[in-house]
């Protein structure tokens, strides 16, 4: 809490690689909050209510539910944690393929994996990773839907700051007491690789040095049969979040 005032716990969920670790390291340090990537769920369930805490895309604790899409029940947390507030970042389904073929080839790294992932594993790597992001974008996001907050990595990467300061704005956070803390991490989000750039922490053993931008890195990662087979999988989920997905006349 700042002085008296209580705020909102906090979850970052989304699809790997669509900007989760990075948008949940802005609360590491972000006013009162403590901030904890994928602790257990069992975990979250034991926080205090009281408590000003934020996690990102918690794991799956054995003897709990999950629902599809999700690691967790979503009914069990609203249960224990009423006032949580969710975040839901999403990412252009090309960018975040090509930037998923790393975890997704290591054994289906990504978590929730799809209830079908063992089915795909002998498809090409570019339809595991569409699959993945087409399962966690639909019916992950269509458990939350109705209560968590949608937010675009696109919107991150292009300013930070502005993206910093709407989510002070939704906490009740004064951007004012936090002016400096929101600087620096707005600082580090970058497009491309540069000097203010630091990946976030959970993201490093996941990136590849194969791209010079953040947002189109499609272009310079994936073929045109890629975008096809791709297309097939993820223009649907695409389009209802507002995605052009006119792909191949880019």
């Amino acid at each position: 809490m700042t002085g008296s005032r209580q705020y909102p716990p906090v979850m970052v969920l989304g699809c790997g690689r669509s900007g989760t670790s990075i948008f949940g390291e802005l609360f590491d340090g972000l006013g009162p909050y403590v901030y904890e990537s994928e602790p257990p769920f069992q975990d979250v369930l034991d926080r205090s209510e009281t408590d000003c805490w934020a996690v990102k895309v918690p794991r799956e604790s054995p003897g709990h539910p999950v629902d599809d899409g999700l690691s967790f029940s979503l009914d069990i947390l609203l249960a224990t944690h009423p006032a949580i507030q969710l975040f839901w970042i999403v990412r252009h389904p090309l960018d975040a393929i090509s930037s998923l073929r790393i975890g997704v080839d290591q054994n289906w790294g990504h978590h929730p994996r799809p209830p079908d992932w063992q089915h795909w594993l002998d498809r090409p790597l570019v339809e595991r990773c569409a699959h993945h992001w087409a399962h966690i974008n639909s019916h992950g996001y269509g458990r939350v839907k109705s209560v968590a907050k949608l937010v675009y990595f696109e919107d991150m990467i292009r300013d930070p700051y502005g993206f910093a300061l709407n989510i002070c704005s939704i906490l009740g956070l004064p951007p004012e007491e936090n002016e400096a803390y929101l600087r620096k991490w707005a600082a580090r989000v970058q497009d491309t690789n540069n000097k203010q750039f630091v990946e976030a922490v959970t993201s490093q053993g996941l990136s590849r040095l194969d791209h010079s931008v953040r947002i189109g890195r499609w272009r310079e990662n994936l073929s045109s049969n890629d975008i096809q087979a791709a297309e097939k999988i993820t223009s649907r989920i695409a389009r209802a979040f507002n995605y052009d997905t006119d792909w191949l006349a880019d």
